[in-house]
């Protein structure tokens, strides 16, 4: 930490000037007593002239001092959010040097709990040779893998689903432009499971798909995107897991694509844990064991409205809209209770002896509600991190909504540490045992092989009735 009179120094201007753009919020200080301390990292390679430029409270990036390891394999970071998937990777053993966030609460997370590692914003406004220099490194060959999970609005099935004509779709195929330019050995694309059948929307020249009249076919941005990194030299692998076969206490879907440069292509994701018992794997971790010592006397957490409480309040452990009285359903859930589906989110309290189920941006929203198995409130701040695996001790920065939304969308820890432990044993010759007929995900065809000899064959279909 640095006194004003410090930063002064560093940034060679006055001490009253600092203190101005304190107040402005252009420089993030904490007051100690009567005086400011400056965290190290906010001035840490910018001059004056830089923190003019950033708007009042706006996170500025800055350049990562962590070094360069010569023994972990060395990773940038994009869409990184709350760093889940960052942390699991360091737990495998990787190296992260830099990240890629946009949004100003999750970028002060960021700077809160990683005190050396770069910070870059809107990926679309560095080229590669600026990403290399916030990495604080010399040249493309020094990263040895990319990591991302492009925003997935634009392909989740709870959406529109625009793909790539969506803005935030463009920044996927940003995203692979820079992998193009850094080539690095290995690749990871993590997204939700909408990307495997939402069509591309958009007329994309492309010499790998203009035989094909992709536009409005159903998975053809994941297609488009696979043949992009092979076209890049990549061997490609994906499938839709299970978080919870992971060891995470979270029955959590995702796709997550790796590619390598290698010859041999790494292998599906190496289970845990199974729902049954299977030889060699635990059982599903739980939502009892996930909160397991936590002190709810000090859990911060946003509150139901009191006409939906009501509702709740008549509910056991593990129930939902549907076990009410069957004169009180229609009351409770409106206009809702004649739609379609199973609408299982309406009024849901967690089991205990299960893992908790996806969680959400909001727990308090109709129809996605996350409510405690016992207690009269949605799941608290504190039981989400639990949840998705982050240490107590990381701080989640932001109003309470903004640490919902943070954790709620990243990628669980224990998911990170699984595929960051595939690529390292792939990466020393490590020969893995695959498990035959393990069921990664509740869906079918949804490997990489499968999906795409799927695919092509509903393409033909496609194109045999134009």
């Amino acid at each position: 930490m640095l006194t004003v009179s410090q930063v002064a120094q560093q940034l060679n201007c006055s001490e009253q000037y600092i203190r101005k753009l304190v107040r402005e919020g252009k420089i993030e200080a904490e007051r100690v007593g009567g005086s400011w301390i400056v965290p190290e990292e906010v001035v840490d390679g910018l001059t004056i002239e830089d923190i003019k430029k950033v708007q009042p409270g706006k996170v500025p990036d800055r350049v990562s001092t962590r070094k360069r390891s010569k023994t972990k394999l060395n990773v940038l970071s994009f869409f990184s959010g709350a760093m889940g998937l960052d942390l699991g990777l360091e737990a495998a053993g990787m190296n992260v040097l830099l990240a890629c966030e946009i949004d100003n609460a999750t970028r002060k997370t960021i700077v809160k709990n990683e005190k050396d590692i770069g910070l870059i914003g809107d990926l679309l406004s560095y080229d590669v040779e600026e990403i290399l220099q916030y990495a604080n490194l010399g040249a493309a060959e020094e990263v040895d893998v990319i990591v991302g999970g492009p925003p997935c609005q634009a392909f989740s099935t709870a959406g529109k689903r625009m793909g790539f004509q969506d803005e935030r779709g463009n920044v996927f195929l940003k995203f692979i432009d820079l992998i193009r330019a850094i080539k690095p050995k290995y690749v990871v694309i993590e997204n939700v499971r909408g990307l495997m059948s939402v069509p591309m929307t958009i007329d994309v020249k492309d010499k790998l798909t203009q035989h094909m009249d992709m536009k409005h076919l159903n998975g053809s941005s994941l297609y488009f995107v696979k043949k992009k990194l092979e076209s890049i030299g990549y061997n490609i692998t994906f499938n839709l897991y299970n978080s919870a076969n992971f060891g995470v206490p979270q029955i959590r879907e995702r796709v997550v694509i790796i590619g390598t440069l290698a010859k041999i292509p790494v292998p599906y994701l190496t289970p845990t844990h199974a729902e049954n018992a299977m030889p060699g794997l635990k059982p599903w971790v739980t939502f009892r064991e996930a909160v397991s010592g936590l002190n709810n006397k000090n859990a911060h957490f946003v509150k139901f409205p009191e006409k939906r409480l009501q509702y709740i309040r008549l509910l056991k452990p593990g129930q939902n809209w549907r076990d009410l009285p069957q004169d009180l359903q229609p009351l409770a859930m409106g206009n809702s209770y004649f739609l379609g589906g199973g609408k299982t989110g309406f009024y849901r309290r967690l089991a205990w002896d299960r893992p908790a189920p996806t969680l959400v941006t909001h727990p308090a929203m109709p129809a996605t509600e996350l409510a405690h198995p016992t207690a009269d409130r949605p799941l608290s701040v504190e039981e989400y991190k639990r949840i998705q695996q982050f240490p107590d001790e990381w701080s989640i920065e932001g109003s309470i909504i903004d640490q919902y939304k943070q954790i709620g969308n990243a990628v669980p820890v224990g998911l990170g540490k699984a595929i960051g432990k595939e690529i390292m044993d792939h990466h020393k010759g490590v020969e893995k045992k695959v498990i035959d007929g393990f069921p990664y995900s509740r869906y079918k065809k949804t490997s990489d092989k499968e999906w795409e000899a799927d695919f092509l064959l509903k393409a033909k279909k496609m194109e045999n009735c134009i």
